[in-house]
């Protein structure tokens, strides 16, 4: 029997020699097996064990720390994508354009009621199942061709979502910050299929704009802020709301704000506790069904 070897390796890598040990288990680790530590090296798995022991940073509302405002620059990119889409291909916007029921006839025109033509039309809209559209409206813009403020009002309210959203980002997490914005857009949509015609035309991110802009006000008011500034910004956001409410629609963002602020008032003033993510995440999922229900009651109105 060979005696044993006495060279000491590494716990991974058995054929490299080496003389430093792991601070916490005492193996033998080789330099690619290294990891700095307070005091000394350790092994890659009390690394990873001690990762799992270190509590995990949490914002105000409980939501997890994250550094790059990654949603909100995708949010950013899908809107300018969209407009792109639209500007190349207007069957595009047809198709995802925010509307509750409209007719099209044979000769592929829209139609407010049939009157005295004659001929097979079909429906359009939330009306006909497209429910997708309560969302994707959120995500297109005017195009230059369709009014005075043509790009502008992409350019308006992209610059918005830019400044809101990095800073909501940053104080909700990202998994809250997508449930607000989504719910703000889809609250929007719901208030312009119950307070609009069922034939008028909506597209614009001003659902979800004045939710994140409700949002912002709750958050600096519950937990302090520089109230100036939160002023000024909300004094902005309202003059944007007159002169885009000309352009779009005065019932997408009223829908969006008040989507918004109900949201953020279940993130901010719900008590700390181990059921905190529970409630909140009920709280969404309540105006979810809400907004829900709210469509599918206009559309057996619609249809009945």
């Amino acid at each position: 029997m060979e005696p044993e070897s006495p060279v000491p390796t590494c716990y991974r890598h058995p054929t490299v020699e080496c003389y430093v040990r792991c601070v916490r288990c005492d193996r033998h680790i080789c330099p690619d097996c290294m990891r700095e530590a307070a005091v000394g090296h350790q092994c890659p798995e009390c690394v990873k064990e001690g990762a799992r022991s270190v509590r995990q940073a949490r914002t105000v509302v409980g939501g997890r720390v994250s550094g790059t405002p990654v949603v909100t620059y995708v949010l950013v990119a899908l809107n300018v994508l969209a407009y792109v889409l639209q500007l190349a291909l207007p069957a595009f916007e047809d198709r995802f354009e925010m509307v509750g029921a409209r007719l099209v006839g044979p000769d592929g025109g829209y139609y407010h009621h049939v009157g005295a033509y004659i001929g097979p039309f079909h429906a359009e809209g939330v009306v006909a199942g497209e429910w997708d559209r309560l969302i994707t409206s959120g995500f297109l813009h005017l195009l230059p061709t369709e009014g005075t403020f043509g790009i502008a009002h992409i350019v308006m309210n992209m610059l918005a979502l830019w400044h809101l959203g990095r800073i909501l980002e940053t104080q909700l997490g990202r998994v809250r910050y997508v449930a607000l914005y989504l719910l703000s857009v889809l609250g929007g949509s719901v208030a312009e299929l119950l307070l609009a015609e069922p034939y008028a035309v909506f597209v614009g991110a001003s659902g979800g704009l004045f939710g994140l802009g409700a949002a912002y006000y709750v958050m600096a008011r519950r937990f302090g802020g520089d109230m100036d500034t939160v002023n000024r910004d909300t004094v902005m956001l309202l003059v944007w709301l007159l002169i885009s409410a000309g352009l779009t629609s005065w019932q997408g963002h009223l829908g969006g704000l008040l989507a918004g602020a109900a949201v953020t008032a279940a993130y901010a003033f719900v008590p700390r506790g181990p059921r905190r993510s529970l409630i909140q995440a009920a709280a969404c999922a309540g105006l979810l069904a809400l907004l829900l229900l709210l469509t599918y009651a206009r559309l057996a109105q619609l249809t009945g």
